[in-house]
């Protein structure tokens, strides 16, 4: 009966919808109309260094609903905020973050780095900024806040998944009332980290990370597999169309395009019916979100 009712809704456009009295891009997979999903892409990176506490505050100023953390572990097992499995380019260290301890990547600048990239945004405030673990972005932000955290390359780090639930459990965010809320969302490309995690607490919600090098096609049997264990998946936005969107959500799935950058992009996206979406400009898609 599923798939039957699947069948019948694929031929519904949004304009359909539309018609039918929803708003387009705002039905969310429980059913119910909301906004979507403001994602401030390493914090608001535009405008701050990636990963770093001030991006990460910044991100909320700007009216994200969530801040995406990346994890990578230290190799005395500490869970920190950064993008690459090298420190190269966001500090001036270098090697593999899983060859330094802690105390080793704490001596790093984590922001130097974008004030010469990006003279237009630089301060002088990011000069020697840290980079904070997962527990250091917790604890400043708090329980209340909303986080969207991706495990990197965790075939790198055994115990990665644990660590991070075990984290995420002293800081109140999988009681039932915060996984009600949706306070964390886990993010990866690596099926088996997610299929692990959901091994672990089914109840938290995931979302598949997906990269297509062509124009994008899902076919039905990897979107009903996807929803055994996930809510939603993440594609690149730039090789996704209406189609594609709209079959995801037939599905029942979010949808949260990365990294979207440029008002068009945004508006074209949500007309299409996407849930939810990351950007270096939270402030940007807030503005085209509050226009709606």
């Amino acid at each position: 009966m599923r798939k039957m009712l699947r069948r019948l809704l694929k031929g519904v456009t949004a304009a359909g919808l539309l018609v039918a009295g929803f708003s387009s891009g705002s039905v969310f997979a429980d059913g119910k109309t909301k906004d979507v999903l403001n994602v401030a892409h390493r914090g608001a990176s535009a405008y701050a260094p990636e990963h770093t506490l001030p991006s990460y505050e910044l991100g909320e100023q700007m009216k994200g609903d969530y801040i995406e953390i990346d994890l990578q572990m230290t190799q005395d097992g500490h869970l920190i905020a950064m993008h690459d499995e090298t420190l190269d380019r966001t500090t001036d260290g270098t090697g593999r973050v899983n060859d330094h301890t802690l105390a080793e990547i704490k001596e790093l600048d984590a922001g130097s780095w974008f004030n010469e990239a990006h003279p237009e945004y630089a301060k002088p405030e990011y000069v020697g900024l840290k980079v904070p673990t997962l527990e250091e972005v917790l604890d400043h932000l708090g329980p209340n806040k909303k986080y969207y955290i991706e495990t990197k390359a965790p075939e790198v780090y055994p115990g990665m998944e644990e660590k991070l639930l075990a984290t995420l459990e002293r800081h109140g965010l999988l009681t039932d009332k915060a996984l009600a809320k949706r306070h964390v969302l886990i993010q990866s490309f690596s099926r088996e980290s997610l299929l692990k995690i959901h091994d672990m607490n089914p109840d938290i919600p995931l979302v598949q990370l997906l990269w297509y090098d062509t124009p994008a096609v899902i076919e039905d049997a990897e979107l009903d597999h996807i929803e055994t264990y996930a809510v939603g998946v993440g594609p690149n936005y730039k090789m996704i169309d209406r189609e594609y969107v709209q079959n995801v959500r037939d599905h029942g799935l979010d949808l949260h395009p990365y990294t979207v950058n440029k008002k068009a992009d945004m508006k074209k996206l949500i007309d299409w019916g996407v849930t939810g979406m990351f950007t270096n400009h939270p402030d940007r898609l807030h503005e085209v979100l509050k226009g709606r």
